[in-house]
This record gives structure tokens, sequence and C-alpha cells, in this order.
């Protein structure tokens, strides 16, 4: 019974592949229409093919079927403009799996980007996503934004103006985000709330925080962890931040190169972190009141290892910033850790700094953070601290990002 299970989807699945077409869509005064009708009626192993042109588009688009492929004719070339949207939604919206966005731009979308919900096998490859007026608080928050998704690429991608961040995963597992720039947002690349995740050879520069590793209470998935952030280019980062108050990234200050906050396992490594006048790598603990129970606040099982470190910290913009850099001798070390290291009684943070001098603020440990137990220090050495296993996406997608 389960072989001839497997033999009839097999032949489904082949039996799609023999009808796949490609749609054509190309721009003009109908294109809002003609567009969404191309992702409406196609079918799995199509191609809807946009050609070169600027799109004028007036609402967002969505798709809803497995196995499509939404291919420009560049990120130059073939342009969706969201200038004229009316609703507040984000610019394309996709909700199936085994789906490909490759080779155009979107600019301008008065909510996200393109953003995927519960989306398995999503891909987003060499894309821009923009807002062209500059940084704004008005922007939309996220430029390429996967959620609730699994087996994410995220590869030869541009995005600048995000209200948020520019590459945001979020509540997600198994990612890849490579090869990337992110420019001008508030926050360049963030991961949140994710498990299993590789951040490798990207550039993220002129943003208000560079890479982001955060964890955040009272998200249907919690407990992030095992992130390797690896051969980046987190070089000044100097616009100031212009979330939305209220905004969790508006307490990012202006300046940070790498921040980890509340999450697990997360491994910092062979980076260029250089020009960011706050600090290179902060680590923190979550800070607001929260009323989750299974919430841990604390970054812990952390690794900052052989990091490229060239001047930072030199004009930190967080309170009681320029005292620390008199007392550094001109500026923040290089790491700063708040040194908040047990939360309810629990086992100490572990905490591996080989690179340095390193800062540890020995907090008491503010909000709901357990303040009466004693600090320990940051572990040096050789710590059994062991790296995540590397990423492995399935191989349609390995083939994607060759």
């Amino acid at each position: 019974m389960l072989r001839f299970a497997a033999a009839t989807a097999a032949a489904a699945l082949l039996a799609g592949a023999a009808h796949a077409k490609t749609i054509a869509v190309e721009p003009g005064p109908d294109a809002q229409e003609r567009l969404q009708i191309a992702l409406l009626d196609a079918r799995p192993g199509d191609v809807v093919q946009l050609a070169a042109g600027r799109y004028e588009l007036t609402d967002g688009l969505s798709l809803d079927v497995d196995d499509v492929t939404v291919k420009g004719a560049g990120p130059d070339a073939t342009v969706l403009s969201f200038k004229g949207q009316k609703g507040a939604g984000e610019g394309l919206l996709i909700t199936s799996d085994r789906v490909t966005v490759r080779d155009l731009a979107v600019e301008d979308t008065r909510g996200d980007g393109v953003k995927a919900k519960g989306s398995d096998e999503i891909s987003f490859l060499n894309l821009r996503v923009e807002w062209t007026g500059g940084p704004n608080e008005k922007n939309g928050a996220y430029g390429v934004y996967p959620v609730s998704s699994t087996n994410v690429l995220v590869d030869k991608v541009v995005v600048r103006g995000a209200s948020d961040a520019g590459i945001y995963v979020g509540q997600s597992k198994n990612i890849v985000v490579k090869r990337s720039v992110a420019e001008f947002n508030v926050a360049g690349i963030e991961i949140e709330n994710s498990y299993n995740a590789d951040v490798f050879d990207n550039v993220a520069t002129r943003n208000a925080g560079g890479i982001l590793v955060f964890d955040l209470p009272n998200l249907p998935q919690m407990g992030g962890h095992s992130t390797r952030v690896f051969r980046n280019k987190v070089v000044q980062n100097d616009t100031p931040n212009f979330a939305p108050k209220g905004n969790i990234v508006a307490n990012v200050p202006t300046g940070t190169g790498v921040m980890v906050m509340a999450n697990r396992n997360v491994h910092v490594f062979e980076n260029e972190i250089d020009g960011n006048q706050s600090s290179a790598v902060m680590l923190v603990s979550y800070t607001e009141a929260f009323d989750d129970k299974s919430y841990n606040p604390l970054p812990r099982d952390i690794v900052v290892r052989d990091n490229r470190l060239g001047r930072n910290g030199w004009d930190p913009q967080f309170d009681g910033g320029k005292m620390l850099a008199l007392i550094g001798g001109g500026a923040v070390p290089p790491v700063l850790w708040d040194g908040v290291a047990t939360f309810n009684g629990g086992e100490p943070a572990r905490i591996r700094l080989v690179d340095g001098p390193v800062m540890n603020l020995q907090l008491p440990g503010p909000g709901q953070l357990d303040k009466a137990k004693p600090k320990v220090a940051p572990t040096w050495g050789d710590a059994a601290l062991p790296e995540p296993e590397p990423v492995v996406l399935p191989q349609r997608q390995i083939d994607l990002g060759a």
C-alpha cells in the first residue's frame, strides 16, 4: 500500500511537470490584473515570467500555488513599483511550498516587500527590495520576510530602507542567508525565534544595526537556537535608527555591528566588523516585562571568535555609553556583554569570548532577571561549546544557490 501511494504521488508529480508551462506577463496599464491572474492560474511546475519593464501596481499580489517560479529579467530590469499602492499590505504574499521568486525588484510597498508565511522550500534569489525615498519610519517594516517557514534560502538579495529589518527570518527552521546586501535599514539582517540558521558572505552596511539574532517572548515559536554568523562584512553601520516608536528594534543603538539577545547557541566568527560607532559585538538580555514562563531572556552558549575587528565603539549611542568609552580609553571594547549570567536560579549562561578586549558590565539584572545570583565571568579558552551543524537545504534549493 505504501509503495502504491508513493508511486501514485510520483506519477502525479511527473504528470504535473509534463504540463508545466511558462506564463508570460508584460508591463502595461492593466498589469495589476494580468499579473494577479497569472499567479492565480499558475499550476505546479509553472514559471510566471515577467518581462523587463516597470509594473505600476496599486494593490498587493498573492501566490498560493505550490511549485511555482516567479521570474523577472533582473532586479534592475523588471521592477514592481507599489508607489501607488492603496492598501497597507505587502507587495507579494506567498503561502505555498517550493516557490522561487527571482530576478526582479520590488519598490515602495506600503507594508512588507516580499513575505512568505507557512512555506516550505521558499527561495528568494537575485532580488532587490527598496524604498526609494531612503530611510523613513513610514517605510514598510521588512524587505524580504519569510515567517513560520522551513527550508528558507535568501541568496543575492539587496534590501534598502526597511523601517525594521531588511532581511528578516522569523519563527522559521533551516535557514540560509548568503551573498546578500542590506543597507540603509534599521536592522540589516535579523534572525528571530528561529532554529538552525547560517548567515554568511553577506554585507551589512549603513544600517542602524548590522546583524541581529534575537529571541522574543509570547510568539508561536520560542527558544531560538543554533545560528552561525560568519564571513560577513559588518561595516559602517551609521544610519540613525528610524524605527517607529514601540518597535523592539527602535532600541538598537545606531552603530551596532552584531547584536545577540536572548538566543542560544549562536557562533559569531570570521567576520569583518569595522566602523560601527557603538560596538562591534553586543550580547544583551531582554529586559522588558514578560509573562511567558517558557522564555529565557539571556543570551547563552555564545561564541565570538576569530573576527577581524577594526575601529568600533568610539561614539556609543546608548545610555552610559560615553562613560564606558572613557573607561575603555576612548572607545567601548570590541565585545560588550551585559554580564547577566543566570535567570530564575538556572544554570549560568556560558559565553566564550575569544576576541577582545571584552567589557563585562556585570549588570544586576533589571526587570525580571535574577538579581540575587552571583555573576560569572565569560568562559575563556577551549570551552565545550560545539559549533552548530551546517544547514543543509533540500537538493532543489542547493542547485538554485550553487
